[in-house]
């Protein structure tokens, strides 16, 4: 590859432990990559104002949220895109009639993160920091991305037919499925970092673990898979290191880096 500039990571199952921590082994690490003039990035499928929660011990540079629809480089929004209001309900009111009334949404915004579960996720998982509860009736936001529970693929499927402008992903860890509007990837947000920063993708070394990693893995300098990554980021990752658990990332930058 090209020399790297740029450190890109997923978070879920890739920077983070299962507990939703960064461990000390790994915030030192990305401290020395700093120092040796990485610039260190974020890319996730939660919203920014979620993700930020864990990332108060180490800004990033660089931050592609909501699976890449919305990007910045340090304060600054590099680009956004979102349903409109009048979409964001359309897409609810249809999900909702093909899956149930009850089904369960998240709807990331550009300043929050909303959900109708039945029982609150922070008793689940306090990972979710200050999720706002809602019934979604009449929403009065432009939604960056919109996650339903879907336990019928086929649903799922007849859902994205209604709509022409969106596209769709499901996450390996259960019947989740993530909606954004169409051509909005990890990948397309990549491409505006590095038109921003002047680089080229094949200076970049990416690391991540589930099916929205795979085009950003592919089209990096160097794609990393976790140990726990599912098989198809492993199939097409050129490197494979250890798990979140055992401080792969880390693992991989000293190693190769620091």
């Amino acid at each position: 590859m090209k020399s790297p500039k740029i450190l890109l990571f997923d978070l879920d199952g890739t920077l983070l432990r299962d507990d939703k921590t960064l461990s000390e082994y790994t915030l030192q690490t990305l401290s020395k990559c700093r120092k040796h003039g990485y610039l260190i990035g974020i890319s996730t499928s939660r919203g920014e104002q979620n993700c930020l929660v864990f990332l108060k011990e180490m800004k990033p540079d660089i931050l592609i949220s909501s699976g890449g629809a919305l990007v910045r480089r340090n304060d600054k929004i590099i680009c956004s895109s979102a349903f409109s209001v009048r979409e964001t309900n359309s897409f609810i009111a249809s999900a909702r009639e093909l899956c149930g009334t009850d089904c369960e949404i998240t709807v990331d915004t550009l300043d929050a993160h909303y959900w109708n579960y039945k029982t609150d996720p922070k008793e689940q998982d306090k990972s979710w920091g200050d999720s706002i509860y809602t019934d979604f009736k009449d929403f009065p936001y432009e939604a960056l991305k919109i996650c339903m529970e879907i336990p019928d693929p086929h649903l799922a499927q007849k859902l994205c037919e209604h709509f022409s402008d969106l596209d769709s992903r499901r996450f390996s860890d259960g019947d989740w499925y993530q909606f954004t509007k169409s051509g909005i990837t990890k990948e397309k947000a990549i491409l505006a970092i590095c038109d921003a920063c002047h680089v080229d993708a094949a200076n970049i070394i990416a690391f991540g673990d589930d099916f929205a990693d795979i085009g950003m893995l592919k089209m990096c300098g160097v794609g990393v898979a976790m140990g726990n990554a599912i098989k198809e980021v492993k199939d097409i990752a050129d490197v494979i290191t250890l798990s979140n658990e055992e401080d792969g990332v880390a693992a991989y930058l000293e190693k190769w880096l620091c």
